[in-house]
């Protein structure tokens, strides 16, 4: 199955890193491969690091890059894992590891650090339409929206989020991390449903949202004409992938790997990854370790949005970083 993932912001959040063609790029949320294959092509023979932790994004896509002239490694792994996955791939500077004094074309290509990365954040397409995991409430699927491919027994799923969390850390989570109004209603109707029979699909949970919820945000005419099961199952999704806390995390992970005058894009999708994404940027412009490439968030353009309505909600940071000197996150 080939990637039907649009990019969103694609130009903007290139062109804000201002790379040269010899840079060493981390596309920490790899997905469909989009900003990862036009750095290719804008910049020949530049380094790029893709992540991903949904081992099948790599698979989708890998006819994209046959023709680009590029050198690319791809890694199954969470972008909070940034200082690791450079270690494992011998991205390290020899003042960090001696041992790879022999790497000198490495050493040289990073002359101190990374010189850009990209963090395009959220579900890709792929994600919502063909991952069979549970992500779209317009499918029925079984309740998993974990972004692993493969999820191992120890992780968490949502149907362990709905089936065993107690009322009180339902509608928390509801509430904290989907900002639904109604969300100790839902967490009500989670719980005494459960104790019918579990909740096994996508639907049986939509049918309890909308059982939940009053008929006028049953039928979507508030808040913004969103569908009624939009904000629980956002919440319940970032709970099961731990999004907010990985964030924070990946951020601070990332700038330390860059080196001075390296750049930092970030697409969220939500208002609480922007307040994170911004409160972390405005740290660093107030500590003098950066300066803000855009004062204020870049959007998607009318056209943009006419082609992907996706686009809609984007919102594009950009950091450079000042210190002189990038560091490892222990």
């Amino acid at each position: 199955m080939t990637s039907m993932h649009k990019t969103v912001l694609l130009n903007e959040a290139i062109e804000g890193l201002n790379l040269s063609k010899n840079a060493v790029v981390i596309d920490s949320t790899f997905g469909g491969g989009g900003h990862t294959a036009e750095i290719c092509k804008r910049y020949p023979g530049v380094k790029i690091i893709a992540l991903d932790q949904d081992k099948s994004a790599f698979k989708k896509v890998k006819d994209k890059f046959k023709n680009l002239n590029c050198n690319i490694t791809f890694v199954n792994d969470n972008f909070r894992n940034i200082d690791k996955v450079l270690e494992r791939e011998s991205l390290i500077f020899s003042s960090v590891h001696p041992s790879l004094s022999h790497l000198e074309n490495i050493k040289d290509s990073l002359s101190g650090g990374i010189d850009g990365i990209i963090f395009d954040l959220g579900l890709s397409s792929d994600q919502l339409e063909n991952s069979g995991r549970g992500f779209s409430f317009l499918k029925n699927e079984p309740l998993l929206m974990t972004m692993k491919e493969n999820p191992r027994p120890e992780d968490v799923t949502a149907s362990d989020v709905v089936n065993t969390w107690s009322e009180k850390n339902l509608a928390d989570i509801i509430y904290g991390y989907g900002e639904e109004r109604f969300s100790r209603r839902i967490a009500r109707g989670i719980v005494e449903a459960r104790k019918k029979k579990k909740i096994e699909t996508t639907f049986d949970l939509v049918k309890i949202i909308e059982d939940a919820v009053p008929v006028v945000y049953k039928r979507g005419r508030l808040p913004k004409k969103l569908h009624c099961a939009t904000r629980t199952f956002q919440a319940i999704r970032i709970a099961v992938n731990d999004e907010l806390t990985t964030l924070a995390i990946g951020l601070e992970k990332g700038f330390n790997v860059l080196k001075a005058g390296g750049r930092m894009s970030v697409i969220s999708f939500h208002s609480l990854e922007d307040r994170i994404v911004k409160k972390f940027f405005k740290e660093k412009e107030k500590q003098g370790e950066a300066s803000l490439i855009n004062k204020k968030v870049i959007l998607a353009n009318n056209e943009e949005i006419k082609q992907n309505p996706r686009s809609r909600s984007a919102k594009l940071r950009i950091l450079e970083k000042t210190t002189a000197v990038a560091g490892q996150v222990k």
